[in-house]
């Protein structure tokens, strides 16, 4: 190749001669130890090997012209360690060593070594836009020993990596040092990518990391560069310390949803994008289920006025055998309040009240926590066994909740049985009577409804029978919804009228999926934010284990089955606060080797 047409550059290759000469593989940077590495640069050939390990290179390895060799600056400084840079003031290129400052004007075609000029021409070359320099340099200025094999035509560089010092003031700051591998070498397409932090501080200051590059798994073969650097308790920062994780091409999981519909932890979250992931999930078919609904107890729901703003009656009906009582209100007043349930008893003979199974919560003014909690522990299903006997004709307290100050609200749960007719009185009253007697519930009146729910209900319990053993698609089951999941007909005793159970709150749900294939449950909130628990084959689930799972954002994977299982038992009860519809999802999944 002519020199001259070597020499013709233009600034603008200043920047590309840095970015395009050599993509590095992994190296390490300076550490506290000395490191013997052997390199060995082909005549005319773009390959080399350091250490035994093949790099392939966009310039020969060793090229001649004249009586002079020439080596690929570029690859040179990944692996030897030293700096190689364009300063972005002068636009000269710069290597620098720990003992020599080199700067190169390809434009001016001047070399200065230490501040002292050198011939030019004797000391660089450009190769298709890439810098070599003359490997006489190798020895005399970036301290390798060099020898040219005649038999094999090849340069044999050995050189020695000198340790870093971290630190010259032992009574200083020290700098961190970043550093890491991965699990193993090589990855197929979609598996996770383990990384092994092996980044220390010497002064046991804590570590805070910055990653570049770093992804759970990557979905092309390649290499792909990662990067880390660490700053320690004091600002100081690392060094930048870069390994390449090989992807074969050879497919474990051929998307992101996939992977982690079958590795992701439980109770972990999937991002729903919306309108694709999220809308995909919404039009999935629904599993057919046999509907059976358990009219033996009778439930007794107050939640209108859901804001209570005067003392009164909230809802007053009445309750012969077993029952369940539901209420979920907030304290609009202006002073403190309290919520109390009484229990007249209107015949002439005595009657028992047997509570057998609760779930309650103290004033507070988290919505959604009021609603998790007196789920959580109706669904704890605690050994829980009171009984309170009311003579005839007389009012008892049932239940006596703490002040409920202004913005602050309760939900409750009480499954009853009596061996007569009890009438029950869901009441606002002032919070400095502190033990009610039977004449309070009849110096207040009715509160007029607000449009939330409230009434008589003959079904508190309802089941669902899957067959799971069949379905092949991703299908899903709708809670709340009205048309999938019908709301309860009632009756309000005071508005006289016919109601429905919007949301179908104080409902027990017991589904069953019989012999349900391998697959993994997902929980979509569509409704609104939503925060209730979950029981799977008896092990609670929090949705979500804290905070709220939000609708059109975020996928909850709450369980997964082997194919095994002989059946799958998910008990459920709408949490007070949380809006609806919602959907479960039942994902399949196949056997991956």
């Amino acid at each position: 190749m002519n020199k001259r047409k070597w020499m013709r550059v233009a600034p603008w290759l200043l920047v590309a001669v840095l970015l395009l000469g050599y993509v590095a593989e992994p190296r390490a940077n300076a550490g506290v130890s000395s490191t013997t590495m052997s390199i060995v640069l082909k005549e005319n050939e773009q390959v080399a090997t350091v250490d035994g390990q093949k790099y392939n290179l966009n310039t020969p390895g060793a090229m001649k012209d004249g009586s002079d060799w020439y080596v690929p600056v570029k690859f040179l400084a990944d692996h030897m360690g030293f700096e190689f840079k364009t300063n972005d003031k002068t636009k000269k290129l710069e290597i620098g060593t720990a003992t020599t400052k080199i700067e190169i004007d390809t434009v001016g075609k001047t070399v200065l070594v230490n501040g002292k000029a050198i011939l030019y021409a004797s000391a660089v070359r450009l190769y298709k836009d890439n810098l070599m320099m003359n490997y006489m340099w190798l020895n005399d200025y970036l301290g390798a020993k060099y020898s040219y094999n005649t038999a094999n035509k090849q340069i044999e560089v050995t050189y020695v990596k000198r340790p870093q010092t971290l630190t010259n003031d032992p009574g200083s700051n020290s700098k961190p040092v970043a550093r890491f591998t991965f699990g193993k070498e090589v990855y197929r397409i979609g598996e996770e990518i383990k990384y092994i932090d092996l980044s220390y501080d010497p002064d046991a200051e804590g570590l805070n990391h910055i990653w570049t590059g770093k992804a759970e798994a990557f979905y092309k073969p390649g290499k792909y560069l990662v990067s880390l650097k660490v700053t320690d308790g004091s600002g100081k920062m690392s060094d930048t310390y870069s390994r390449y994780v090989e992807v074969e091409n050879r497919t474990l999981f051929a998307t992101d949803l996939q992977r982690k519909l079958y590795t992701a932890p439980l109770n972990s979250f999937i991002r729903a994008d919306w309108p694709t992931l999220y809308a995909h999930f919404l039009e999935l078919p629904e599993l057919t289920k046999k509907v059976t609904e358990d009219k033996s107890r009778t439930m007794l729901v107050s939640n209108s006025p859901e804001t209570i703003t005067e003392k009164g009656i909230l809802y007053q009906d009445k309750i012969n055998g077993k029952g369940r009582l539901y209420a979920a209100h907030m304290n609009g007043m202006k002073e403190k309040m309290q919520f109390v349930i009484m229990a007249t008893n209107p015949g002439k003979t005595p009657v028992t009240i047997r509570t057998t199974n609760k779930g309650e919560v103290y004033p507070s003014i988290y919505a959604h926590l009021i609603g998790h909690e007196a789920s959580v522990e109706f669904l704890l299903k605690d050994k829980y066994d009171e009984k309170l006997t009311i003579p005839p004709g007389a009012t008892r307290t049932y239940v006596q909740m703490p002040d409920f100050w202004p913005g602050q609200g309760v939900n409750v749960i009480y499954d009853v049985e009596t061996d007569g007719e009890i009438q029950f009185s869901f009441m606002a009253m002032d919070s400095v009577i502190e033990t009610p007697t039977s004449l309070y519930p009849t110096l207040y009146y009715p509160l007029p409804s607000d449009g939330h729910v409230r009434g008589t209900f003959p079904m508190s319990e309802k089941r669902w029978d899957v067959d799971g053993s069949h379905f092949s698609k991703p299908s899903r089951l709708v809670f709340g919804d009205n048309i999938s999941d019908p709301f309860q007909p009632g009756y309000d005793v005071f508005l006289k009228k016919n109601v429905q159970e919007d949301g179908n709150y104080g409902v027990n749900y017991h589904i069953r999926i019989e012999k349900p294939r391998k697959m993994v449950v997902l929980l979509i909130a569509r409704g609104g934010a939503f925060k209730g628990p979950f029981k799977f084959n008896g092990e609670f689930v929090m949705a979500p284990p804290s905070g709220v799972v939000v609708a059109f954002e975020q996928i909850q994977i709450m369980h997964r089955t082997t194919g095994e299982e002989p059946y799958l038992d998910i008990e459920f009860t709408p949490p007070a606060g949380s809006a609806f519809p919602m959907d479960l999802i039942f994902y399949p999944l196949d056997d991956i080797k």
